[in-house]
């Protein structure tokens, strides 16, 4: 199992891990995935202590972890990096004409990436960006969204971390339940989508019982 007594553990991302999160209580884990998770962990592992932290911001793209990864990442010496980014990435191509290439988004990825590496002890868990195909508009995201989830995949491989393939598991247990039941804009997850994420994520950090 990744985690042991006194781990540290840092979630990192955008609204999808934020969650609604208190940015004055900064112990706040916010009510999604985080949150879940810690409260799981706690539930199946009563005996093992640890620290869980959400740095998750709304909105935040790859290069906006970037510029706050001192602060928000490295000088909180975490054990254990959990991040989840790159939809914003996609979003803002079709929202705002803001588009992020996947060459610039693996750039950044790797900076946060090598900077874990150099200055921190961690192990790194990544979670796949995702896109649900609901609406129906969603679908169209595709062209940016799966080149993005490659970049993802390559530095999972280069840097040894863990990897969560949300994008397939989201669209695989889909063909289960519509779409609308895990994320009901096809981005932000419902509570039952919140659950789906915090489960594999401690499947993948051996925690799951």
């Amino acid at each position: 199992m990744l985690i042991k007594n006194n781990s540290k553990v840092l979630f990192q991302g955008d609204s999808i891990t934020d969650c609604g999160r208190s940015k004055e209580n900064l112990s706040d884990l916010g009510a999604g995935y985080p949150m879940i998770t810690a409260a799981l962990f706690g539930a199946l592992h009563p005996d093992i202590k640890v620290e869980f932290i959400n740095r998750g911001i709304s909105g935040n793209r790859v290069k906006d972890l970037a510029a706050r990864w001192g602060r928000d990442c490295i000088d909180l010496k975490p054990d254990i990096v959990s991040i989840l980014i790159g939809i914003n990435d996609c979003w803002r191509r079709y929202d705002r004409n803001d588009p992020t290439s996947a060459e610039q988004f693996e750039e950044k990825y790797r900076e946060i990436l090598s900077a874990v590496k150099s200055e921190t002890p961690a192990d790194i868990i990544i979670l796949e960006p995702f896109v649900l195909p609901y609406p129906e508009d969603r679908a169209k995201w595709r062209e940016d969204i799966d080149p993005k989830i490659d970049a993802a995949r390559r530095l999972a491989r280069e840097f040894a971390a863990e990897y969560i393939p949300l994008d397939g598991i989201f669209n695989s247990y889909s063909v289960k339940k519509h779409p609308s039941f895990w994320a009901a804009d096809g981005v932000h997850p419902t509570k039952s989508g919140h659950a789906l994420i915090a489960k594999q994520w401690l499947c993948a950090a051996g925690a799951w019982l």
